[in-house]
């Protein structure tokens, strides 16, 4: 099929919106847009399947711009092609509530699959997303019923290529063979310092040869669009290895900066956007101006894919005739909602079942759920021993050829790759069919808090898995012992860390985690053996904070989580046996969920009148919200047996004995004793 003079105008349109909207908000990056105008209509108008009046759509292709900054691309095609994103709404880019934001956030924008901003991301959640067509298409298409065959096409830019995330998650994509994944890098030799020759001079597509992807290049990216449209067509031709297709584009084409650093972050001047509309043929005294046949270009693609769709619905509905419980567990996997009676599968403990460690006591509810919950997908970045993520009988999901396992299994073998787990987690779980997990160690979540960040801000529901959570795994020693890290995922908005104690508590953790639709978790777990508290329940573990031992008269409350929570019990008893003192012990595993009780809840687990201790060999910095003191580790660990660790700090019944003491004397003398939830205003949400 050959082009038009209306595929130019419709090319030079995206340019003309990007430089005017751009300079509208005085803010943002015309030259991306300007420069991939030509292959994003190519792409959108000839290749791309979607259906605008329904951007959900199970089986549509999915786009990712992974070099957001370029957003007002993005914009451009919604708009023309007729998702509900208005002409008025391009005006108010990157303004206050609009939603047209000055990176692409999924949650606000409709057409935008995950949100991009942060180098790297885009890319490696297009691997998530491919990963999670090729199961869900192993798992559900039959014979006749090739109901899941979209693409994941992902355009990219210098800064997403050194990004180490993208390598990550590439390296994984070649492995596994995603033939449905397409990507097309911006090759215009630019960043914001300037020209790549400064930083950047690897052969990429050797780079990427390596990894297992196919490599293919377009020279003129601003103009050949048959040559654009015949490498696009080759990616497709080749099923069992990724695509990347290098386009030479100049970036801010038709501008007067045009090719220079200086049209990547910054609006065209007035003269020049004067300048640019001339030489494209619009009038220079409009703005936001788009010709009707552009509109009517844009359109009939957009209905071609609403026909695509009812030709899809078709077959589903005929697909539900023959496979009715398959075609039911796909509508109920797209609603978010877990399957009935699920959570009848998590285990239970009392204070007589034996002391587990916390990891493990996690392997059980994995175990137990797996099968309750089909869409439960995850792995390991090659910790599967030590995090226990694996279930007994799991099927690996690797390309068939390998002879591992295939695309239907659901053990996910992540490699020793955290940053790209977290990001293609984000993928998976935005697919819309997956429940996602990944395992590392506590410490080493830490790699992947870029991709954390994005979990929370895009709400999706990504569980962490993260064993070894503190000083109790020893002999490792500081390196892996982490100290700092709750304080950092708890002071993340949208992201839920809990530190159970104890079996009924790793089970309400995980009902929490899998039931929370828009919010990721991370569930920090101990190497050590835990003993099973009298006191603890699931209905009282998932208010993320509770009275574990209620204590009339009490002197002191003792706060702890996890590990911890058991001594701060053993506590207990010995400043009743030895110094005649009454303290209550309230186990705190989720500040996130605690937050969100009602006040008077809280104050019924911590109250007025009575001084409190928190106790928690991390960081002591977030505590003060609700302790009026704090005993925690503001130092690095130490290597050796996690008895001798724990001793070495004083995290012992008679560590927290003597604090406790010391907390009860200095308050005295204060009247009245105020909890820490008593505040003049909630923070601002």
């Amino acid at each position: 099929m050959g082009f038009t003079e209306v595929d130019k105008l419709a090319i030079n349109t995206i340019r003309v919106l990007a430089a005017d909207a751009t300079a509208h908000a005085n803010s943002g990056h015309p030259g991306a847009p300007m420069g991939m105008a030509p292959v994003a209509h190519v792409l959108w108008n000839k290749f791309m399947k979607f259906n605008p009046k329904n951007p959900k759509w199970l089986n549509r292709d999915r786009f990712v711009l992974s070099n957001g900054h370029g957003c007002m691309l993005q914009y451009a095609l919604l708009h023309l092609y007729g998702y509900a994103l208005s002409i008025d709404d391009l005006k108010a880019f990157r303004t206050v509530d609009s939603i047209t934001p000055g990176h692409p956030e999924a949650h606000d924008t409709p057409g935008i699959e995950v949100t991009t901003g942060p180098l790297g991301q885009g890319i490696s959640n297009a691997v998530g997303l491919a990963m999670a067509q090729a199961h869900t298409a192993a798992v559900f298409n039959k014979p006749g019923f090739d109901l899941v065959d979209n693409y994941t096409y992902c355009f990219l830019g210098d800064g997403c290529l050194m990004e180490g995330v993208s390598s990550e998650a590439c390296s994984l994509a070649g492995h596994l063979q995603l033939g449905n994944l397409i990507a097309i890098w911006d090759d215009n030799h630019i960043t914001i310092d300037g020209d790549t020759n400064q930083a950047f001079t690897e052969d990429v597509l050797k780079r990427y040869e390596a990894y297992g992807w196919q490599v293919l290049s377009v020279e003129d990216g601003d103009n050949d669009l048959a040559g654009i449209e015949a490498a696009i067509k080759q990616a497709q031709e080749v099923k069992d290895k990724p695509t990347l297709i290098k386009l030479k584009t100049i970036i801010g084409y038709g501008s007067k900066q045009q090719g220079t650093h200086g049209v990547h972050g910054s609006p065209l001047k007035a003269d020049d956007i004067k300048q640019l509309k001339e030489k494209f043929g619009f009038n220079p005294e409009e703005s936001f101006a788009v010709p009707q046949e552009v509109y009517e270009l844009c359109h009939k693609a957009a209905a071609n894919g609403a026909a695509a769709e009812e030709e899809w619905n078709k077959l589903f509905a005929k697909y539900g005739e023959q496979f009715k419980a398959e075609h039911d567990d796909l509508v109920r996997r797209q609603t978010g909602e877990l399957p009935e009676g699920w959570e009848k599968n998590l285990p239970v403990y009392t204070p007589a079942d034996s002391a587990v460690a916390s990891r493990k006591l996690s392997e059980i509810v994995i175990n137990k759920v797996f099968d309750a919950i089909p869409e439960l997908v995850g792995g390991s970045a090659d910790l599967t021993g030590s995090n226990l993520t694996r279930w007994k009988g799991a099927i690996d999901f690797q390309p068939p050829a390998t002879g591992l396992g295939t695309y239907a299994g659901r053990y996910i073998r992540f490699g020793v790759r955290e940053h790209g787990m977290g990001a293609i987690l984000n993928g998976l779980a935005a697919y819309g069919t997956i429940l996602p997990y990944g395992g590392t160690f506590l410490n080493f979540v830490s790699y992947a808090a870029g991709a954390v960040r994005l979990s929370a801000l895009s709400q999706v529901r990504a569980i962490w898995v993260a064993t070894h959570d503190s000083i109790g795994l020893g002999e490792d020693g500081p390196t892996h012992q982490p100290i700092e890290v709750l304080t950092h995922f708890r002071a993340l908005p949208n992201c839920m860390v809990w530190r159970p104690a104890d079996g009924n508590e790793t089970s309400a953790a995980y009902y929490v985690a899998l039931t929370s639709k828009h919010t990721p978790s991370i569930i920090a777990l101990s190497r050590q053996n835990l003993p099973q508290l009298e006191g603890s329940t699931l209905d009282k573990a998932i208010k993320g904070g509770y009275v574990l031992h209620e204590q009339e008269g009490a002197d002191i409350t003792l706060v702890s989580t996890g590990s911890e929570v058991c001594i701060a019990v053993d506590a207990v008893k010995v400043l009743a046996e030895k110094h005649n003192i009454k303290a209550r012990v309230v186990s705190m595993p989720c500040f996130e969920v605690f937050d969100n009780q009602p006040k008077e809840y809280q104050l019924s687990v911590l109250p007025d009148g009575i001084p409190s201790l928190s106790i928690e060999v991390m960081s002591t910095m977030g505590w003060e919200k609700y302790t009026h003191e704090q005993f925690g580790l503001n130092r690095f660990g130490a290597s050796g047996p996690y008895k001798d660790v724990y001793a070495k700090f004083e995290f012992t019944p008679e560590g927290i004995t003597k604090r406790a003491l010391k907390t009860i004397e200095f308050w005295k003398g204060v009247s009245p004793i105020r909890s820490p939830i008593n505040r003049a205003f909630q923070q601002i949400l």
